[in-house]
Order: C-alpha cells, then structure tokens, then sequence
C-alpha cells in the first residue's frame, strides 16, 4: 500500500509472461497484425505482455497492403507470426414440421 495525495492505493505488480500467444486476422510480415471482433478488446494488450509473442493469423499480406490506421499491434512486440488453417463452419437451423 502507498499514500499519494493522503489517499491510500493499494498496488499490484504486473502480470508478464514469458510468452504471449494470441490470434489475429490478419499480419504483414513485419508482425504488424490486425484483430476482428471481440480480439480487439484483449489481444493487443496480451501482445504486448509476453516476452516472445507467437501471432497465430489467417492470413499473412505484403507489406504496405495493411492500412497503418487499422494495425491493433505494431510489429515491434511481435517475435513469430504463423498462418493458421481455420475451419470456418457455418450452423444452421431446420426445423421439420
């Protein structure tokens, strides 16, 4: 516990691993990845948390071909990117009457 401003914190220490294994959409070469849907709330900041952050990823592009507004994580945290193979099912329902 610490006193900043006569309040009292209480402080933890961080959680850093040794390595950070995430999924995102889409990455360059360079590591720079780009994450879909609710893989934007917590895998950024799983990536940065590693030492060696392993990207498993859909789809490896060029460089360049990822606009720089759309990167969640720069390739500077990234150690290893590997291009997954993802079955992409699709449920439907059918009802017999």
């Amino acid at each position: 516990m610490r006193v900043f401003n006569d309040r009292h914190y209480i402080l933890e220490e961080a959680i850093i691993g040794d390595f950070a294994i995430v999924k995102g959409w889409k990455a360059d070469r360079y590591g720079n990845v780009m994450y879909r849907h609710t893989a934007q709330n917590f895998n950024p900041m799983a990536a940065t948390a590693g030492k060696i952050t392993v990207v498993e990823v859909e789809e490896i592009v060029e460089p360049g071909e990822l606009e720089p507004s759309q990167i969640h994580t720069p390739g500077i945290y990234v150690d290893r990117v590997i291009q997954g193979t993802f079955e992409k099912r699709i449920e439907k329902r059918t009802v017999h009457s």
